[in-house]
């Protein structure tokens, strides 16, 4: 793990989640935001930005960022996508896409 792009990555991650009041971050060593029973953001040990959506929207995503599923810990995250690094170049964006995540999860039966 580079210590450099994790604390970077931390920190614009800490800057995009204050942007939404609906939702806060969480999590000490893995940062995560969660509602409803819900996770639906995180940031795994590799500094890498995933983020939930439905079947439909995540396929949509993938072509439009042309990236792929999540990965944490090795394992591929049900429901989630990589935000690609570039895509931190244009921070409304991501928040966009935390809020559009998060209005999902609230369509979501409560756990």
């Amino acid at each position: 793990m580079d210590k450099e792009l994790w604390q970077l990555n931390l920190a614009r991650y800490d800057e995009l989640v204050a942007q939404c009041v609906d939702f806060k971050r969480l999590g000490k060593t893995m940062p995560y935001t969660s509602t409803n029973g819900y996770m639906f953001s995180l940031l795994n040990k590799d500094a890498e930005l995933g983020i939930r959506f439905s079947k439909d929207v995540q396929e949509s995503y993938m072509q439009e960022f042309n990236t792929t599923y999540y990965r944490s810990y090795g394992a591929v995250m049900k429901g989630y996508i990589l935000i690609p690094e570039a895509l931190f170049s244009t921070p409304d964006r991501i928040v966009e896409l935390l809020k559009e995540s998060h209005a999902y999860v609230m369509s979501l039966e409560p756990k």
